[in-house]
């Protein structure tokens, strides 16, 4: 029988095949060549249907032997090759060489610059305040002054769970909560934690982190507000940026403002080295957040007298960490790259 002739052969050919054989590729191949779909047995084992009936039990026993002996010095010869491979990486080992400690992790920067700026505020003599991230339309808009109508609702791109109930676009609704807990000023809180707007570019992200600020009581002012975050901001970028308000509008404070800070790229000048600064766009201020003095729609709604006065401010955690670290993709704070996050141990 020709074929079983053959069917022999295929030891003595893998066996002089493997003696070249010098790494895991070339074993692959081999493998394929062999016993692949379309290998030399698989060709042989065609040929099944063209005995004679009385041949094929004995043809097949053989087959299934052959099978059996390729694969085991397939698998001798892998065997061979990984010894081989861990013999040479132990040799090379220096004992006497210091040991790589793993990372154990670190906080990230976005939760670093967050409980600074709460421990700065905590400081002043606030209070940290939490509630819930998926709110109603009353606490997120109605009782800051936004009504059903009001165009200042176009400002956020909301994200509704149902009629009524909103993933929260602010942490403000804590002005509102803070106050009808409390029943009565003074009140001084903040109020950090995510918030979610339909937004997703280099500076926005769908889900971010953002503080706010509270504080109500008898003859607060406007100079208040400013000398707070005043402090803030020199405490966050060092004491010699400059601070500066510009009018704005919010419906929940009148008056409102926009605070700015000097860029920390080019020191307020507007240029680096006689080239135009790209962060701030050579104007030499960065926005940091918004502020105002309550306006006294939002105490009708918490039930405080007509006496009372206070402020309130907002500001991004993300993108004051951006500024106070030089990042320029906000993706990047939640991407999970460690070769990112370990800059920040």
């Amino acid at each position: 029988m020709n074929l079983i002739a053959e069917l022999e052969s295929l030891v003595e050919k893998l066996k002089q095949n493997l003696v070249q054989a010098v790494s895991l590729s070339d074993l692959e191949e081999l493998r394929v060549s062999f016993m692949g779909r379309k290998g030399q047995l698989a060709g042989l084992m065609s040929q099944l249907k063209d005995l004679a009936p009385e041949e094929r039990p004995a043809f097949g026993q053989k087959a299934n032997e052959i099978k059996n002996a390729l694969t085991d010095m397939l698998d001798r010869r892998i065997e061979e090759l990984k010894a081989k491979k861990e013999a040479e990486s132990l040799a090379a080992f220096d004992p006497s060489l210091p040991g790589r400690m793993p990372w154990q992790g670190s906080l990230h920067p976005i939760t670093m610059v967050m409980e600074e700026i709460c421990a700065v505020l905590e400081h002043l003599g606030y209070d940290v305040a939490s509630g819930p991230e998926v709110e109603t339309d009353f606490y997120c808009f109605e009782a800051l002054n936004f009504p059903h109508d009001h165009p200042a609702r176009d400002m956020q791109d909301t994200l509704y769970v149902s009629d009524g109930i909103v993933m929260r676009t602010h942490t403000s609704p804590m002005q509102v909560r803070s106050m009808l807990g409390s029943k009565k000023p003074p009140v001084a809180v903040i109020a950090p934690g995510k918030v979610y707007r339909r937004d997703s570019d280099l500076t926005h992200t769908p889900m971010f982190h953002q503080i706010e600020g509270l504080l109500v009581g008898k003859n607060i002012t406007f100079t208040d507000l400013r000398g707070t975050l005043a402090y803030l901001t020199r405490c966050l970028f060092g004491q010699q940026t400059k601070v500066r308000f510009r009018p704005s509008f919010f419906p929940f404070t009148e008056p409102s403002a926009e605070v700015d800070v000097s860029c920390i790229m080019c020191n307020g000048q507007g240029h680096i080295k006689g080239e135009p600064c790209r962060v701030c766009k050579t104007t030499g201020w960065l926005e940091i957040l918004g502020c105002g003095m309550i306006d006294p729609n939002v105490f009708k709604h918490v039930g405080f007298d007509s006496e009372c006065t206070g402020f309130a401010f907002g500001m991004g955690v993300e993108r004051i960490t951006m500024l106070k670290y030089g990042i320029g993709d906000l993706r990047m704070f939640f991407e999970n790259d460690l070769r990112f996050l370990q800059q920040f141990v």
